[in-house]
């Protein structure tokens, strides 16, 4: 069978080749009508565009490169998602390439990526970030973790924890227990702040209180279970009558050590998540967990690389708003 090409969708549509490359590159003077007609001709010859001829033509790859530290790791999974469905919406696509949280493989990836002559990456960078050296001649936009002397995307970290703590001092809980993420972690360190931010303004010794519940973890499950069982492994009158953890990973660990000690969510133990991610709706009970807006930052990284918003400055990141979504994990303490 003959391959169709792009004079036959012209021809058939009764239109320019050129106006045919303008609706693939979704060229803004284009007619809403002329483009669902050309696209209607498209999809009937199954005209598949090559890409190769297009970047050279263009001098523009319609790829974008994005480099994280850990696929298996929700969060980062949803965002890679996002922002392919972002780019696609763009007519770009996207590839794919994890760190494994070096900075020595990260530094590869991004070499990688740059000789591919992708048009753009974004990178959540490795906890190891500070011996990072990102080429200036191509856009990156950082996510995340975000990079002192870089401009980024990343949610309120320390807002979005605040505000779960809240929740939890609304509901009248005080020894309110906190796992954090690892200590060279920027967004685990946000988070703390955050916690001790809202601890402080409970009472004059919300800061002490909180210093004595805090436990240091990964952000995975078998962590949060861990950090759970240090918290939890107490007697009653010292143990935390809720906890906010600084992932969903982490909860839902914590959430295997509160049933293996025999202590009942939420009559006994409130526990928050951070972060949103899919399973949080299907735990039982269902967690109550601060949601990151991960489609928003994909789709706000997507757009500034492809200048479609503006840049954001240096020093200046731009910051979305988390949200508290309650589930069934909290309810007001029980008395001593």
């Amino acid at each position: 069978m003959p391959k169709v090409g792009i004079r036959d969708v012209a021809k058939l549509a009764g239109v320019s080749t050129g106006t045919v490359s303008r609706v693939l590159n979704d060229h803004p003077s284009v007619t809403d009508e002329l483009r669902a007609r050309v696209r209607r001709i498209i999809d009937e010859l199954g005209y598949m565009p090559d890409p190769s001829a297009r970047s050279m033509r263009s001098k523009v790859s319609r790829l974008i490169g994005i480099v994280i530290p850990d696929l298996t790791n929700p969060f980062f999974s949803e965002l890679v998602q996002s922002a392919e469905q972002a780019a696609a919406s763009h007519g770009y696509n996207i590839i794919v390439m994890t760190s494994f949280d070096d900075a020595a493989k990260e530094a590869d990836r991004i070499g990688q990526l740059t000789s591919r002559k992708v048009d753009g990456i974004i990178l959540v960078p490795s906890n190891d970030f500070h011996t990072l050296k990102l080429p200036k001649a191509l856009p990156i936009v950082v996510v995340d973790r975000l990079m002192p002397g870089y401009s980024g995307i990343a949610s309120d970290h320390r807002s979005g924890v605040r505000l779960g703590v809240e929740h939890l001092l609304k509901l009248g809980h005080r020894r309110i227990g906190f796992i954090s993420g690892p200590r060279h972690s920027v967004p685990a360190n946000d988070r703390l702040k955050g916690y001790l931010d809202a601890m402080g303004q409970s009472d004059d010794d919300g800061q002490i209180q909180a210093s004595q519940l805090i436990a240091e973890a990964a952000f995975d499950y078998e962590s949060g279970r861990s950090a759970g069982n240090y918290l939890l492994a107490r007697a009653r009158s010292e143990r935390p009558t809720a906890i906010f953890a600084s992932s969903d990973q982490q909860a839902i660990g914590c959430m295997r050590a509160a049933h293996d000690l025999g202590i009942p969510i939420p009559a006994a133990l409130s526990i928050v998540g951070f972060d949103g991610i899919p399973l949080s709706s299907m735990t039982t009970p269902r967690l109550t967990t601060v949601k990151q807006p991960i489609q928003r930052i994909a789709a706000a990284a997507v757009a500034v690389l492809l200048n479609k918003q503006p840049t954001p400055g240096v020093g200046h990141p731009i910051l979305l708003d988390c949200e508290l979504a309650e589930g069934e994990t909290t309810s007001s303490p029980q008395p001593d």
